[in-house]
């Protein structure tokens, strides 16, 4: 959930490159990785190494997000969005991994559970819709003139 200092700097400095800020898919893995840090990778208990790894794969969702997103074109934003599913899956591994050692509590990891399924549905559902938009043959606008930018930043045709 964003709040209203987040929402703030999310408002500012619009550009096309980070329209992906506005993308529901994006603010929830940013909320996931918070959740994440937040939350189970303050446990002495978890090793360095460990904790090294799920903070890799937890922050490597919203950058490939964001780094499809920014390349404005609809089969790497489609390739990216993989990525981010295959990192969202290699985190949920590990988390549960934990929690079958008992290193994590079950209401600690239900709660993650129920963020990182909505995501994970979210992500499937965002990529499913791009994909569809290729094979009808509606490729991303590259040329930067787009109804949400023309409506958003008043650029005239």
């Amino acid at each position: 959930m964003i709040g209203w200092m987040e929402e703030d700097i999310l408002n500012r400095n619009k550009n096309i490159n980070r329209g992906f800020r506005k993308l529901e898919v994006w603010n929830e893995a940013i909320d996931l990785y918070a959740f994440v840090k937040l939350n189970i990778l303050i446990s002495s208990k978890i090793s360095f190494r460990v904790k090294d790894q799920i903070e890799g794969s937890v922050f490597s969702v919203h950058s490939n997000i964001a780094e499809g997103y920014g390349r404005r074109y609809l089969k790497e934003n489609i390739q990216f969005n993989s990525i981010a599913l295959a990192s969202l899956a290699e985190n949920y591994s590990q988390i549960y991994a934990l929690r079958k050692v008992q290193l994590i509590n079950e209401e600690l990891f239900d709660e993650y559970d129920k963020k990182h399924y909505s995501l994970e549905n979210k992500l499937i559902n965002y990529n499913k819709s791009q994909v569809k938009q290729l094979k009808e043959k509606s490729d991303w606008h590259n040329d930067y003139i787009v109804r949400e930018i023309i409506e958003t930043y008043g650029i005239e045709d």
